[in-house]
């Protein structure tokens, strides 16, 4: 009864929604728990697209947009599905962007937005799951897969010479997937794990678990793990125990807080996360700066071009209506018609509206590929000097 009544009040609300004078869009990421530094950014990211776009006045024939922020934690599936429903019930969304782990990311989709015919577009959860989830052509993500990411993860340890890791994962979607993956892909590809072992994040004391990864051995060990929970604690019981000197990042480990806690401890130390040598990135620079945030740091570019995406969406659509709307992201985000770039918001919004056709690339060079997620490209990094420095892409 409960989700028939929440498609009742959502249908009655996007009944007019294209012809009202202001909208609001959700904004659902981990803004406390185990990837807060992250949610920053691509808030503010998010927020810069939606405000480009309401400040255009080209936006369904003058319509503005208000966003509206949620906290889903990341990790508490309960919490993330209150907070969905709340954005649709109480708020009267017409999209949520979110989430920011794949956990909350798909217990909001399940439990709120499909049963709601809600559309929902994630800047960054990256399980392999949510490729097959059953969502009646609602959900949206900027980011690829980790199917892809565990393939990229291999061949780069491979071509440094890394024949065997040991492998460590926070204990929930997003580690599970990201590290069967990978193993999958290295294995195959003549490499050897020598342990691939679950982590739970909030510990005080990760000597445990580093004492049986380091009896597994390897060359390094991989740390799938969230930047601000049981992922630093892994490294640093790591290094003071002299168990392993070198690590490999993957995505959610990347950020300006692991350089402010370790420094050049981290030396040689490599990773990969999603992004392009696109010349939207560089443009983003700019609009961060103008608007007060890191435009390309991690899953910034992304969730941009998640904020765009969904109002361009809506404007090729001429609706608000998510069961409208959903049917237009390919044709916004994928050739044939004029490349857009972040900062050309506007300019999108005009082609739209005289009836031209647009290629939204933004600032992560975006390619929308069934079931509604990025094809994907990787950022690979060093640590050098204590800092993350970029040294190709792929």
């Amino acid at each position: 009864m409960k989700k028939i009544l929440l498609a009742s009040v959502a249908s009655t609300m996007f009944a007019g929604a294209a012809f009202a004078d202001d909208v609001k869009i959700a904004v659902v990421l981990g803004f406390t728990g185990p990837a807060e530094s992250l949610s920053v950014d691509m808030g503010a990211g998010v927020e810069a697209a939606l405000a480009e776009v309401s400040e255009s006045g080209l936006f369904l024939g003058g319509t503005t947009i208000t966003p509206v922020r949620g906290d889903s934690t990341c990790t508490d599936a309960a919490v993330a599905t209150s907070v969905a429903e709340r954005m649709i019930t109480s708020e009267g969304v017409v999209a949520i962007i979110g989430g920011l782990c794949s956990g909350a990311t798909g217990a909001m989709l399940q439990n709120v937005s499909v049963p709601n015919g809600m559309v929902q577009f994630s800047p960054s959860a990256t399980s392999p799951s949510l490729t097959t989830v059953e969502d009646n052509g609602l959900f949206f993500r900027t980011s690829p897969s980790d199917a892809r990411q565990g393939q990229v993860m291999a061949e780069s340890l491979l071509e440094k010479g890394i024949k065997s890791v040991a492998v460590t994962y926070t204990n929930n979607d997003y580690g599970k997937g990201l590290a069967d993956a990978f193993e999958s892909s290295y294995t195959e590809l003549g490499g050897e794990v020598t342990i691939n072992a679950a982590h739970e994040d909030g510990k005080a004391d990760y000597s445990a678990e580093v004492g049986a990864l380091a009896a597994a051995g390897g060359d390094l060990l991989v740390v799938v793990g969230y930047i601000d929970q049981g992922g630093p604690g892994i490294i640093r019981a790591a290094l003071d125990t002299g168990a392993f000197d070198r690590f490999h990042l993957p995505d959610a480990m990347i950020g300006d807080a692991l350089e402010a806690r370790f420094g050049a401890e981290l030396n040689g130390s490599t990773g990969q996360v999603p992004g392009s040598d696109s010349p939207g990135g560089e443009m983003l620079v700019a609009i961060g700066e103008a608007r007060g945030y890191n435009g390309t740091a991690p899953y910034a570019p992304e969730s941009y071009d998640s904020g765009a995406l969904v109002t361009l969406a809506m404007q090729a659509a001429g609706s608000t209506d998510p069961q409208v709307y959903k049917d237009k992201f390919y044709d916004v985000a994928n050739a044939p018609g004029e490349k857009i770039y972040p900062g050309e918001l506007a300019k999108a919004l005009q082609i739209l509206a005289d009836g031209g056709e647009i290629d939204y690339v933004g600032g992560s060079a975006v390619e929308l590929i069934e079931p509604g997620e990025a094809a994907g490209s990787y950022r690979e990094i060093v640590f050098e000097d204590g800092k993350i420095v970029t040294v190709g892409y792929r």
